[in-house]
């Protein structure tokens, strides 16, 4: 009896089919083979669904990988992130991405690739709009389930929040917004998309001092893209 299938079963908690296996005498070494074959293929099958669901309940739009870029169209900072955005490190390491430049660059497909490839490596990844977001946000406050909303949020490795900056948002929902934001910081990670600098951030915030506090968060230790550039939708 190998460890492996002994693995293979705790995995698949059925340590107990291990434990009759082992002490219901001698077996013959094909059928060992056979029920180890049998319990990787119920794991591959389980993981296969794991992912199907991880990344249907992350919400995106669209599915883009990182294959389907064309490198020399994206902006050097771009280029120059895909193997830290594809190796994750920044999700172990509760840092955020924050990718900053004009629209057409890129920003959008990158951030949709990394969070596609952390759902096949089983990391929880949500999709969001900023305005989208915002808006689930206000209606959870209305209908008294805002505190329940940020603890299920809690459970998102990899949040990320698209097109910040394109729609504006009344002084409650930027207040919601930073309440969220502020939550994850250090503890998990986020990947926003923006068209506006840094500077202009408080057109969304409306208060210097709220946007001050979040921007000292979000850049804490971030990997800040600069995605500025010729728009491909221009080419």
């Amino acid at each position: 009896m190998t460890q492996d299938l002994q693995m293979l079963c705790k995995q698949l908690h059925i340590s107990g089919v291990y434990q009759y296996f082992t002490e219901s005498g001698p077996h013959d070494p094909g059928l060992s083979s056979f029920l180890e074959a049998a319990c990787q293929c119920e794991m591959d099958i389980r993981m296969m669904n794991r992912r199907v669901k991880t990344l249907k309940q992350a919400g995106f739009p669209t599915q883009k990988r990182f294959d389907d870029l064309i490198l020399e169209k994206l902006p050097e900072d771009g280029r120059s992130a895909i193997t830290a955005l594809k190796g994750l490190e920044f999700v172990e390491q509760k840092r955020n991405v924050v990718l900053v430049g004009n629209s057409g660059t890129g920003k959008t497909h990158l951030a949709i690739a990394t969070g596609v490839s952390a759902c096949e490596q089983n990391v929880k990844v949500l999709f969001r709009t900023a305005a989208g977001l915002v808006n689930e946000l206000i209606e959870a406050k209305q209908e008294g389930r805002f505190s329940l909303m940020i603890r299920q949020m809690k459970k998102v490795d990899l949040l990320i929040l698209d097109e910040l900056g394109y729609i504006t948002f009344d002084v409650q929902g930027a207040e919601l917004l930073f309440h969220l934001l502020a939550t994850r910081y250090e503890t998990l990670s986020t990947i926003i998309t923006t068209n506006l600098p840094f500077s202009e951030w408080v057109r969304l915030f409306h208060d210097k001092a709220l946007t001050a506090a979040l921007l000292d968060r979000i850049t804490h230790r971030a990997i800040v893209l600069n995605m500025n550039g010729t728009s491909f939708r221009k080419k």
